[in-house]
């Protein structure tokens, strides 16, 4: 008896943490890693984080373009290898493996160029330029998915052929709509075909609500997508500041739109207005942290 009741008891603690472990709590990271806040990153209630900035050019080489002043784009996987240097590497992967660190999943967020073209010629087979520098990178950065931001191209069908080519190699894909919910959903239900929902390989679609989605409702989208999603709202900033957004403003966003549809979770654009407007990740985690345990 003893036994069955410590049995039940560790599987309802097992149970609880999982549950834990499925709330979604996001930051895109506009600002160059190697100059980033990584402890506030680390430590500040966030699981997953977005490094925005990679860009395919049209010969498969893999380049990170760092959107900070005094920093230089870098490609950071060619030819099959890894050439992004050590301490940008060792940088992206202490997220996830400091003892301190609450993060369990790293992405990298890129556009569509030339996705469509690649995935024509020469394809997404494992002897190509393109499927070997994922591999290349996603061992030497520890990540685990790919983010589409795509916002003009549009085309389903290399959207999806490409999507197919990174669960291969064992990444997760996920997506970054604003709009073109027709687009989005399409391609989600056919890079999952087939699948359990356990084993999808487009797992999340993080769905901006400000600036040109302002006016998204997460729960709308839910329900034609067929997947919950995590609305990502914009920090307090000085590019576009009607659209910012303070935390106590975050927390009634993320709570309303959660009563009404229960969401993945929520997250943040960005992280470089966070250190440049001079505000607090503990106060924006924690909302997230609040809303979403």
């Amino acid at each position: 008896m003893k036994a069955h009741t410590l049995t039940i008891a560790l599987l309802s603690q097992l149970f609880f943490q999982n549950a834990l472990a499925a709330s979604i709590r996001s930051i895109f990271l506009f600002k160059d890693v190697l100059k980033s806040n990584t402890t506030a990153l680390k430590t500040s209630g966030f699981n997953s984080l977005i490094i925005f900035g990679i860009g395919i050019l049209d010969n498969g080489d893999i380049k990170y373009y760092s959107n900070t002043a005094g920093s230089k784009d870098v490609v950071v996987a060619s030819g099959g290898a890894y050439t992004g240097g050590d301490a940008l590497a060792a940088k992206v992967r202490s997220f996830k493996t400091d003892n301190d660190t609450g993060v369990d999943r790293m992405e990298i967020s890129m556009n569509s160029q030339h996705v469509k073209d690649l995935m024509a010629k020469p394809g997404p087979g494992a002897d190509t330029p393109l499927y070997r520098n994922f591999v290349a990178l996603k061992t030497a950065w520890g990540l685990d998915a790919v983010n589409n931001d795509d916002e003009s191209i549009y085309d389903v069908a290399s959207t999806v052929a490409f999507a197919k080519m990174l669960g291969k190699i064992g990444y997760k894909y996920t997506g970054a709509p604003y709009t073109n919910l027709n687009f989005w959903t399409s391609v989600k239900t056919q890079v999952n075909q087939g699948l359990s929902e356990s084993n999808w390989v487009m797992d999340r679609m993080y769905l901006q609500c400000y600036d040109g989605g302002a006016g998204n409702d997460p729960g709308s989208w839910q329900s034609r997508l067929g997947m919950k999603v995590v609305p990502l709202i914009w920090v307090t900033n000085d590019s576009k500041p009607s659209q910012g957004t303070t935390a106590a403003a975050a927390r009634t966003k993320f709570t309303g739109w959660n009563q009404r549809s229960a969401l993945a979770g929520g997250g943040y654009w960005n992280d470089y207005d966070i250190e440049k407007m001079g505000l607090s990740y503990k106060q924006y985690g924690d909302v997230l942290k609040g809303v979403f345990p």
